[in-house]
């Protein structure tokens, strides 16, 4: 290619992005788009442990090659539309808290068919998307108080870092106290103690891709102490789709008939929609890509953006994709515009030529355990900014938190607490502060325990 094209190539390129003008580089932009790559790719191993068949869901989950493939095609689309619609340096892909959602209180809990489940994924980004490019999210937005949306992130954090101590060993079931530490003479449990430890240092350290690093390393360890198979070959052809592509629209008839799929969708649309409202206003803050009235530009493109990826994602086949807070690593590194995120999504697109190498990952529970421990920690990090001084925040709040974990269930956390906070609102004279959504989404759960809860 001549300088003369290649001078005018990145010129267009400059010009559709912005690049210039946010005081960026397109190679500083490609950059942080491979930063923000290593800092979320344990995506591509933790995501098929969660929804794999095996794993704790056994013949209940899904393919494992199947779900790797998808979650690699699902970053990539979800990751391009955000990058070249809305133009923001985010990175979307399938979202830890969801695929548990999806997995333990769906599939596991409820009995939902993995392939019905992503029928609701699909109807919940369909609903997502009506209300993203419309001015209804905005009185959605309104209508949950920040006290409780907060502690619903804290909720799935506590939930999912569970979710890792009891893959890593570290605590099993008693029959006498329903849970006991576990057994540290155990190598698979000794494996993932050693594992979040290194996971920790490189967070304390602050390097990009700490979690990344630290399931490298225990997968390592793990080869050298024979707890984890060397892979047979390092790249393979991406294939398994044809599994799972398409199940969420022929299965469609069925989640209208099932009952249990309100609250299901309900769930999967309340966490999305403002974890992505989170994630989008946070990374763009840190870019220095608010208005100066504290508002995001172009919010119901990056809205749709996510939406999109959502449903992109069901119908290839895997849980709710989402916008990933990881993406501050490429800010932090100087990304300012969608091209970072479409680097990103080169850097995913080459990831899925790898599932041999991630597959030995996916298989161990253990090597991925300490990188849920670890997620499950920076979500829980809302709850400090929770007023536990207000009795009306502090006790839905609590049991929100509290629940997820104890019921294994992110619906049942939610739904409980969102039935107390209008109930302590009264009883402390501020029926008036109640948004009437929150009168429909209280009859809505009230009726999921009356009705559909087992």
């Amino acid at each position: 290619m001549s300088s003369d094209v290649l001078t005018r190539t990145k010129g267009r390129v400059d010009a559709y992005f912005g690049i210039s003008e946010h005081g960026s580089t397109v190679k500083r932009e490609l950059m942080a788009g491979t930063i923000t790559f290593l800092a979320m790719s344990y995506v591509l191993a933790v995501n098929p442990s969660v929804l794999g068949d095996q794993g704790a869901l056994g013949d209940k989950g899904m393919p494992m090659q199947a779900v790797f493939t998808a979650t690699a095609v699902a970053a990539v689309v979800g990751t391009l539309v955000m990058g070249l619609w809305a133009k923001y340096p985010v990175a979307l892909a399938p979202g830890m808290g969801l695929n548990a959602f999806f997995a333990y209180t769906v599939v596991l809990n409820m009995g939902i068919p993995w392939q019905e489940a992503l029928s609701g994924t699909l109807l919940s980004g369909i609903i997502f998307f009506i209300l993203a490019i419309t001015k209804v999210r905005e009185k959605i937005i309104d209508a949950i108080p920040m006290q409780m949306k907060l502690a619903v992130g804290a909720g799935i954090g506590m939930f999912v870092a569970f979710l890792g101590l009891k893959n890593a060993g570290i605590v099993v079931a008693n029959e006498a106290t329903f849970v006991h530490l576990g057994d540290f003479h155990k190598g698979t449990t000794l494996l993932a103690l050693f594992g979040l430890l290194v996971t920790v240092i490189f967070l304390a350290l602050k390097w990009h891709g700490a979690v990344l690093y630290g399931i490298l390393g225990t997968t390592v360890v793990g080869i050298v102490c024979g707890l984890v198979e060397l892979p047979k070959s390092l790249t393979a052809l991406p294939h398994g789709l044809d599994q799972t592509f398409g199940q969420a629209i022929v299965h469609l008839p069925n989640a209208f008939t099932n009952e249990k799929m309100v609250i299901v969708v309900l769930t999967m649309l309340f966490v999305d929609f403002f974890d992505a409202s989170g994630t989008l206003i946070g990374v763009a803050h840190q870019a220095g890509l608010l208005t100066k009235d504290g508002k995001l530009d172009r919010a119901g493109q990056a809205l749709a953006a996510d939406s999109v990826g959502t449903a992109a994602g069901a119908i290839i086949g895997t849980s709710t994709t989402t916008a990933y807070v990881e993406s501050t690593a490429g800010v932090s590194a100087g990304g300012r515009t969608g091209l970072t995120a479409v680097s990103t999504a080169g850097w995913f697109l080459l990831a899925m030529f790898c599932f041999p190498l991630f597959a030995v990952v996916a298989g161990v529970p253990a090597v991925t355990a300490p990188a849920l421990i670890v997620v499950g920690v920076l979500m829980a990090r809302a709850l400090g900014e929770i007023d536990w001084t207000r009795l009306e925040f502090a006790v839905p709040a609590f049991i929100t938190v509290v629940l997820m974990p104890l019921t294994f269930s992110i619906a049942n956390g939610i739904a409980m607490g969102l039935l107390f906070y209008p109930v302590v609102m009264v009883a402390r004279g501020k029926v008036r502060e109640v948004h009437p959504v929150m009168w429909v989404l209280m009859a809505v759960f009230l009726s999921y325990f009356w009705f559909l809860a087992e």
